[in-house]
This record gives structure tokens, sequence and C-alpha cells, in this order.
């Protein structure tokens, strides 16, 4: 599996060229505005569960910076005549190309955003370090003094804002790293929070949800020891629950005995200023001779399409809330909505009554993965006497290409008083599905052209022959996807609420996946402009 850290925020945009532009008050304040109540909190580290099957364990360092001004408490060892091995990381997101000199000497020239450099050996004690900007050794950004500790490796991070008014000075962050390397088929991840309009976040793994990091604030700092492997890691903002907006994903491999930095940087909300370098993560690999793997921007979208089924053949129109944001309003039977966007994570959908919207009819939490399609089909029956309950339905829908000359197609089977069905093609009696039963679903693909589908009976593995239920016409084009629900009521009571029996097609892939109804029934064609046959 690959590592993701996914951060939790309103945006997440492309890394910008990194120029040196002063940046207005009144731009501040609109970054600013935008993370306006999302929720701080105090750096903890939390134990998960591995996805090697091991238990990641915390290390007992969960921090370990210390900012580089004259008030730090850091104690010299007795040997001043050590060596301390030093390295440079270039996390502020406003500030241009820069030159380091340690004791007057440069050692780092044109560093820009983004970047690890190697570990250089220099003499423990007090380190006199400048910054300056590349090209004016005049201008200077930073001036003061790291102190270090023989045998001991430092990371110093320059991190904050140069711009007027910022809500983060520009200053440096020093961090001491442990020399020690992992046990066998283990790895050592520190996470550092630099970006400077980022809430506190925590990281969770997206394959179960188990906390790596609870709460760790700009500045902050924390480890954990994993399994060696490929990881998905989530990154949200801070709450109670650990539960917040996914706003970017990283893949990140981790090999056994060795430690790494996750630099967490950039702007969440970049204002379009060509100096704004937009969030990502830098990581680097700590024991490998300071070796850096780049500046990383999202690998995976935190959005991802999201649409809505009435399928429920008993129940009157609708409304549809996500996570208490009205979404569709007066959904009646028989309607499969657009794709809408919507963010990744754990979404509520809340469905109520239209013409009553203090009525829920019922809801559900639905975990929503990025670069993944989904239908929430209504299905069942309202009323204590249903024999299939009233329920939200998550489809995964498959929108990926399809070979040339071929279409994709689904039936999904949503008839509460309906047994397991077959789909037949009329003109081959080639079987399409066998045995779908309620509330199941499965694609196939085919060449591209007109069918006529027959919806049978399930004769429970025999020859597929059942009783013909539904005979559908549909023209299925190239390189498109459909899913057909098969809904109603094969027997209906004549109550004005209850829905005869028939197939909606809906053509996935066609303007963002906008329902195209088509088909016909052998019998008496329904003129409700349902889209049902």
């Amino acid at each position: 599996m690959m590592l993701s850290l996914t951060i939790i925020t309103d945006a997440i945009m492309g890394v910008e060229p990194l120029t040196l532009i002063e940046m207005s008050e009144e731009k501040k304040l609109t970054r600013r505005r935008i993370l306006t109540g999302v929720g701080a909190g105090s750096a903890a580290l939390a134990g998960c569960s591995g996805q090697s099957g091991t238990t990641p364990t915390p290390t007992e360092d969960s921090a370990t910076d210390t900012p580089s001004t004259m008030e730090t408490s850091t104690q010299m060892g007795e040997d001043e005549s050590g060596m301390a091995n030093i390295r440079i990381a270039h996390l502020s997101p406003d500030a241009p190309n820069v030159d380091v000199s340690v004791n007057g000497s440069v050692i780092f020239e044109d560093v820009s955003f983004g970047t690890v450099s190697e570990y250089v050996g220099s003499p423990a004690g007090e380190q006199q370090v400048r910054i300056t900007t590349t090209g004016n050794d005049e201008t200077t950004v930073f001036e003061g003094t790291v102190p270090t500790e023989a045998e001991t490796n430092y990371t110093v991070t320059a991190r904050g804002e140069i711009s007027e008014g910022a809500d983060e000075p520009f200053e440096l962050l020093t961090l001491e790293g442990s020399n020690s390397t992992p046990g066998s088929n283990m790895a050592r991840v520190r996470l550092v929070h630099v970006s400077p309009d980022a809430p506190a976040v925590d990281v969770t793994l997206a394959s179960n949800g188990d906390v790596l990091y609870d709460g760790v604030t700009y500045g902050d700092s924390a480890n954990v020891t994993v399994p060696a492997g490929d990881y998905t890691l989530q990154v949200r903002g801070d709450s109670m629950s650990n539960d917040g907006d996914v706003v970017a994903e990283f893949d990140v491999t981790l090999r056994g005995e060795e430690a790494y930095t996750a630099f967490a940087g950039g702007y969440l909300s970049t204002d379009d200023d060509p100096s704004d370098s937009a969030f990502g993560l830098l990581v680097s690999q700590d024991t490998a001779a300071g070796a850096t793997s780049g500046f990383l921007t999202a690998t995976t979208s935190t959005t991802t399409n999201l649409r809505v089924a009435h399928l429920s053949p008993n129940a009157p129109n609708v409304n549809v809330s996500l996570d208490g944001n009205a979404i569709l309003e007066d959904v009646g039977f028989g309607a499969v909505s657009e794709y809408l966007e919507a963010p990744v994570g754990e979404r509520q959908i809340q469905i109520t009554l239209a013409d009553d919207a203090g009525t829920t009819v019922t809801e559900r939490s639905v975990s929503i993965e990025a670069e993944t399609d989904y239908t929430i089909a209504a299905s069942g029956e309202v009323g204590d006497a249903a024999d299939e309950p009233f329920q939200l339905l998550a489809l995964r829908d498959d929108n990926s290409e399809v070979q040339d000359n071929s279409t994709r197609i689904r039936v999904v089977h949503l008839s509460p008083d309906a047994s397991s069905v077959d789909v037949t093609v009329d003109s081959t009696m080639n079987t399409l599905f066998d045995g779908v039963a309620y509330g199941e679903s499965g694609y196939t693909t085919v060449p591209a052209g007109e069918y006529t589908l027959n919806i049978r009976d399930d004769m429970m593995g025999m020859s597929n022959t059942g009783d013909i239920v539904q005979t559908v016409d549909v023209t299925l084009a190239e390189g498109e996807t459909y899913t057909a629900f098969a809904g109603g009521y094969l027997t209906p009571d004549d109550d004005p609420a209850d829905t005869a029996f028939g197939v909606l097609v809906s053509q996935d892939t066609a303007s963002g996946g906008t329902s195209g109804l088509t088909g016909k029934s052998p019998s008496e064609e329904d003129d409700s402009g349902s889209g049902y046959y």
C-alpha cells in the first residue's frame, strides 16, 4: 500500500512558483477567515493498528522541537570539541531562495522552498546562523544562534512568513533527531506541522481510520513507529473524534530500519499569489545521508462524485441533505440525480420528507473515498409492515474507461417483493446476469449496440429460462457505462403509493453521470413520466 497523508481543510491547490512578493494584510485576513471554526488542540500522539498486521508503537520522544531563540534551555555537553550534524529545511511558503551561513561560512546556497539539505558536520556549541536572500547577501532574513551538542543530528527549519503582517512570523525551528534506527522491519516517522494557515491536525490511516497523530499544532512535531511498507495516511482538521475533513493525500513508501521526517507545509489557501506555495508534504529520509524525496503535492483528489437514486416504491417525495446541507429537494420515485461533488471522509446522509423537512425518514454515515464515484440509493419500503425496510444503499460506481467497441452495464435489484432474477439477451438467450438477489448488483461488459433484455425469475442455477418479468429495449453506446435499476412492486396492492415493477436505465458516464432514461416493457407503457416502463 502507499502512504497517504490527508490534511483536512477548505481547499488544496497546485504548487505555485516561488517569487518574492509582499502580501497585504487584507490578503492575510482573507486566508484566515477560510479556516475560522476549525478546531485546535495540543499536540498528542496516539497508537493505531498497522497496515501490515502489526500495531504501530509511539516513540517516547513525541516532540523534540526547539525554537531557535536566545531563550533556549538546551544544555551543551562537556565535549565541546565534538561534531554535530546540521541540515537546513526551507519551509517558509512565501520566502525567496536563500543562502545559509553557519559561523560566518556559507554552507548552503540558493536553497528554495521545499528543500531539505544533506547533513554537514560542524563543531558542537553555539552555532551562529545567518540566512540571506540569494543574490543579495546584504538582505538578512534571519540571524541568531542555534546551540548544538556533539554526536547529535539537527534540522534547522525555516518556517513562518516573511510578509508584512504575517500571522506566523519567520523564524527558525530547531529539531533534534535521534541517531538510532528503528528495529527490523520498522520505520520511524516524525510529523512536523509548518503550514502557517493550517489548524491543528489529526493523522489517521485511510484503511481503517486508526489515529497516528492527534492534535498536532503549528510548530509542533511528533514521532510514531510503524511497520515498514506502503501506507495511506489521512491528515484531518483536529476534532474530538478524529474525523475531520480530508484535504490532501500523499503516497509514501517506508522502508525498514529507517527514520523519516514528514514536513507538512505550504498554504492550505494560497490567495492566488505567485509567492504563495500550496500545501504539500516534504518527506526526508533522515538515516540515509539526509536524502530527501522532494516536495510532494496532493496525489489524490480531496473530493469525489456522489449521486442519489430514489427507488423506494411506496415512499413519498423526499429531500436529501449532506452533512446538514440540502443538496436535493423534492426527489420523486424513479429519479436519479446528476453527480454532485462531495468531500472525502465520513459523510452524513439524511433523507427527510419533501413536504415536512422536520420528519427524518432515515440517515446514515457513509465513508467516501477519493477518486471513487458513488450512488446512494434509497431502497426498501416505508411503514411498519415492510418486508424490506427502508434504507440507504451505498454503491461504488465503476465509471472508468471502457475498451473500444464495448460498453459496461450494471443491474441493481431493488424490487422489494421480487425474488432473485436473471437477465438474458432476447435474441441470443445469452445470460448477462445470473441470480441477482435483492440489494445486489454487478457489472458486465458487452459489445456496444441495441439490445432487448429479458428480466426473468431466477431458476436457481438451471437454464435461465424462468418466466419473463420485464422486457427492456436499450441502446448501449460505445465507451459508456450504464446502471439498470430494477425496482417497484411485482404485485402492487392497488395503493396509489405502490409503484409497479419497472426498469430505470441511467447513462452514468454522460455529462457527469446525468441519468438517461430508456427502456420499454412488453406490457402497457407507463405514461407517468417517471422513466420507468
